[in-house]
């Protein structure tokens, strides 16, 4: 026992030696950030998996970026440091932010920042000033962020983000094309209007007859058991919590239906997985409930949700129902447009330019844009096609949904991803 003293009292030495020395770096990066956000909050947090010192840093951002006297909100973003001569990977997020590393990150061995996007998630002001919820206010966000953080993290700056994320990743690069050396966008549409139809041809047009065909009498089967379903959710939302004041339950059931066909072919596209004809309504709400979700219409994701209508039904563009399928079976939905969702009492004009334009810089002039997509992705109806003089690579793997990233790839098509990327990281 005596001969483990020594060894013991070493490795705790050791151990706080190590803490202390993370301790002092924590404590150098914190205030090189300070000097960078004098008026910022800035908390050490967990670090994530590879990096050595994390922060959520808590901006008093502008609301109006012409205007400082408009006031400010409280912006959160999340930083995680490992090295200060690696790349920089800024992800462009669509919604409330989500702390964990991602795929770019982890490909290119980076540091990264996480920013939430203004009005959502914890950087939401209560009530929210709709008017300065606007793509060109949330760019001028990542302009200013990007700015600051430069001036410690010089190496390569890499935009990505996904879904509606990926498409802030191509509205930034269009606005500001040299805030970042290269935009990897994972199946971001870029939609042209309010009711875009290329979902629906999508829709009437990916994977076989036969499976389409059984997307079709599924949607019918889940109103022809209007009664029964209902009472499966109300059943569900009663163990979950959940509640339906702002879109009653019916309702809710009218507009899953509806929503199926689209959730089915960006989430799922596995025909074999639906269930036939002799279901029971039990587990007709269970598959609905796993391609839709009727969380989706409950009370508190209506309510967490009403910024990104706002943005779609005013700049973004967004999809239309279908109503081929089921028109004869709905006795409460009567619009094709999801304007239901979006807030209340508030200016709603659509302008049609906005997407168009970045839509135009990224398809002629968007070099190095590594764009991510599925082939079954309803959204991916809407991504753009750069035009073969650009230096840009579009990768869509065939059979992919919503959720294909760069890991789902045969290795060849990895392999020409990364070649492509490492070309691009060390062009001067």
């Amino acid at each position: 026992m005596k001969l483990l003293k020594p060894f013991l009292i070493a490795v705790l030495l050791a151990s706080t030696t190590l803490l202390f020395g993370q301790n002092i770096e924590g404590e150098k990066i914190k205030s090189r950030l300070l000097e960078l956000f004098p008026t910022a909050k800035i908390i050490p947090i967990e670090n994530l998996e590879g990096y050595s010192q994390s922060f959520e840093i808590i901006l008093n951002q502008l609301l109006d970026h012409k205007n400082p006297k408009k006031g400010t909100f409280e912006h959160h973003i999340y930083l995680s440091h490992s090295d200060f001569n690696k790349p920089m990977i800024i992800e462009t997020e669509g919604y409330a932010a989500r702390y964990v590393k991602n795929e770019v990150s982890n490909l290119l061995n980076a540091n990264q920042v996480v920013v939430e996007y203004r009005f959502y998630g914890k950087s939401r002001p209560n009530p929210v000033p709709w008017e300065f919820l606007t793509n060109d206010q949330a760019i001028e966000d990542y302009h200013y962020i990007v700015g600051l953080l430069k001036k410690l993290y010089k190496n390569k700056w890499i935009s990505t983000g996904i879904s509606k994320g990926g498409e802030t990743t191509l509205i930034y690069k269009s606005k500001y094309p040299n805030d970042v050396t290269i935009a990897i966008p994972y199946v971001a549409p870029l939609i042209d209007t309010q009711e875009d139809i290329r979902t629906t041809n999508h829709i009437n047009s990916v994977g076989t007859k036969e499976c389409r065909e059984k997307v079709r009498n599924f949607q019918r089967a889940l109103l022809l058991n209007r009664e029964a379903i209902i009472a499966e959710i109300k059943n569900y939302a009663t163990e979950k919590n959940m509640t339906f004041e702002e879109v009653t339950i019916e309702e809710a059931l009218e507009y899953a239906a509806l929503e199926f066909s689209f959730s089915f072919w960006q989430w799922s596209g596995k025909c074999e997985d639906i269930p036939d004809n002799s279901a029971s309504p039990k587990e007709l709400f269970d598959y609905m409930n796993a391609i839709v979700g009727i969380s989706f219409y409950n009370d508190e994701t209506y309510h967490n949700l009403l910024p990104s209508y706002y943005q779609h039904i005013r700049e973004l563009g967004y999809y239309g129902f279908d109503f081929t399928p089921v028109e004869d079976l709905l006795q409460i939905v009567k619009s094709t447009s999801n304007k239901r969702f979006a807030p209340k009492d508030v200016n709603l004009d659509y302008n049609p330019k906005y997407i168009k334009e970045v839509r135009k810089f990224v398809e002629t002039k968007g070099n190095k844009i590594l764009y991510i997509y599925g082939g079954y992705d309803t959204w991916g109806a809407c991504s753009p096609t750069p035009k073969e003089n650009l230096d840009a690579l579009k990768m869509v793997l065939p059979t992919g949904t919503h959720r294909t990233r760069i890991k789902h790839f045969p290795k060849a098509d990895q392999e020409k991803i990364m070649a492509t990327l490492e070309r691009w990281m060390s062009a001067k």
